[in-house]
């Protein structure tokens, strides 16, 4: 191949991470089959969780950060009148309580302060930092600490399923929202004490479960030499912003790192937009400088050519 590593391979799998695996061992496995050095994951899944996962390879690593804005969609079951330490199945049993007298309606009236924008505590088995260490790992030895509650996004809280003590639910939210702790505060309203049995992610962002691989199909793909085509490109999780095709001028600036005026894009104060080849080919995310009226290149793709 020419000017490009034979290794250097560009795109996004959608993964189906099965239980009892972590988000980095599928990181690791995707990274033994392809032989690609830059492997990542956007929105690490807990180990017992399955769902969407999408893994990002060679530029692809490039462009997480900004699927990390999309919104998720999970499927969790919950099990009212048991709380849990890690507030899913893997814990230990904290507190038990009666939950026979919630009812469907009182379950209904108790979901409503859950949705739209809320206050959230972490669980401290969880990957946040404090002061440099993961709180997985301080709740592993013993030490609790002071969270700091956030404000996260539930758009959409949806009651599937009530088969007393289980209850079904179907959450879309933004970033940083904890379904277990959904699942936890869910309880603590309830005053029954709840905890997650089961966590599937259904769907980040435009990637979805029906098309997911499994870890078998994904190993096929690998042994049989065609998971190339399972890729997806990688500016396929930029369509929120408007795309322009630069002529070849504009592409050398571009390149070169100069910030380049575009007519027929509107800009706004940090807006960005992706940019085109003239042959089609991904260029780079351009961000705008109100303050000089110019589009700056924020990241640029190399192309086989380039």
């Amino acid at each position: 191949m020419s000017g490009r590593s034979k290794l250097s391979i560009d795109g996004i799998l959608n993964i189906n991470k099965p239980p009892s695996r972590t988000s980095f061992q599928i990181v690791s496995l995707v990274r033994k089959l392809s032989r690609c050095r830059r492997v990542g994951h956007a929105g690490t899944l807990d180990p017992a969780a399955t769902g969407v996962l999408p893994i990002a390879l060679g530029q692809g690593t490039r462009v997480v950060e900004f699927l990390s804005e999309a919104t998720k969609t999970y499927r969790a079951q919950i099990e009212l009148g048991v709380a849990t330490d890690t507030y899913d199945a893997q814990g230990k049993v904290t507190a038990t309580h009666d939950p026979s007298p919630v009812t469907r309606e009182l379950l209904e009236r108790a979901l409503v302060p859950f949705r739209g924008l809320i206050q959230q505590l972490p669980p401290m088995y969880s990957a946040v930092r404090y002061r440099g260490r993961h709180l997985y790992e301080l709740a592993r030895a013993g030490i609790e600490v002071e969270r700091r509650r956030k404000t996260v996004r539930v758009c959409r809280l949806e009651l599937l399923e009530w088969q007393p003590p289980l209850v079904t639910i179907e959450v879309e939210c933004g970033k940083g929202t904890y379904i277990r702790s959904l699942a936890h505060d869910l309880g603590q309203a309830l005053g029954c004490g709840a905890h997650v049995t089961d966590l599937v992610r259904t769907a980040y962002g435009l990637f979805h479960i029906e098309e997911a691989l499994s870890i078998p199909q994904l190993e096929d793909a690998f042994a049989r030499g065609y998971w190339q085509r399972l890729l997806y490109p990688i500016d396929i999780v930029l369509g929120q912003w408007p795309a322009v095709t630069v002529d070849k001028e504009k592409e050398g600036e571009i390149r070169n790192g100069c910030p380049v005026p575009l007519d027929g894009v509107d800009g706004a104060a940090g807006a960005r937009c992706r940019a085109y080849c003239g042959d089609g080919r991904f260029l780079a995310v351009l961000r705008f400088d109100a303050e000089k009226g110019l589009w700056h290149p924020d990241k640029v793709f190399p192309t086989p050519d380039s």
